[in-house]
């Protein structure tokens, strides 16, 4: 995956996507380009494996374009079982359980990605709690956003398979 350097357009258009995330009144603008210190920025190329079956995960990435696809591994294939667009969270789950991964990570057409990695977001722990805690707060939002999408499914199945009259 394509690690990209961060030019100053890059840093102001990601603190303010990231400003969209967390609440800016609790945060300065400094705080949020400090957070982009603990960051990389990746463009994976369509298709590209983000994270695979059977890793733990040592980075959790957020969208910031395209999409990062979930694929379910089939006996002969994939099928795609989700999508995660931009303003949301990839890979959290296996980052903080730190279980296998169960699904692969695919990057869709033209993503990028803010990733952050394991050892960073330990350095973010001890040196900017602030910016841990609200971290924390995004990805419990993600994984909020993630599971009302799969209950509205699950219940849009379950009508188109046990309705009545048919």
């Amino acid at each position: 995956m394509e690690r990209l350097t961060f030019t100053p357009e890059d840093r102001e258009a990601l603190a303010h996507f990231l400003g969209q995330l967390v609440d800016t009144t609790i945060l300065t603008r400094r705080e949020i380009h400090d957070f982009l210190d603990y960051c990389d920025l990746m463009a994976p190329k369509k298709g590209e494996v983000i994270a695979d079956i059977g890793q733990v995960g040592e980075s959790l990435f957020f969208v910031l374009e395209g999409q990062g696809c979930l694929m379910a591994q089939l006996p002969e294939s994939e099928m795609e079982i989700g999508k995660i667009m931009p303003g949301e969270m990839l890979g959290e789950m296996s980052f903080f359980d730190r279980k296998p991964r169960e699904i692969r990570l695919r990057a869709g057409e033209d993503t990028r990605l803010l990733r952050i990695s394991r050892a960073m977001y330990n350095r973010l722990r001890l040196e900017r709690p602030l910016l841990a805690v609200l971290l924390l707060e995004v990805a419990i939002i993600s994984l909020d956003h993630l599971y009302r999408r799969t209950s509205s499914e699950m219940a849009q199945i379950n009508r188109y398979m046990y309705r009545t009259g048919r």
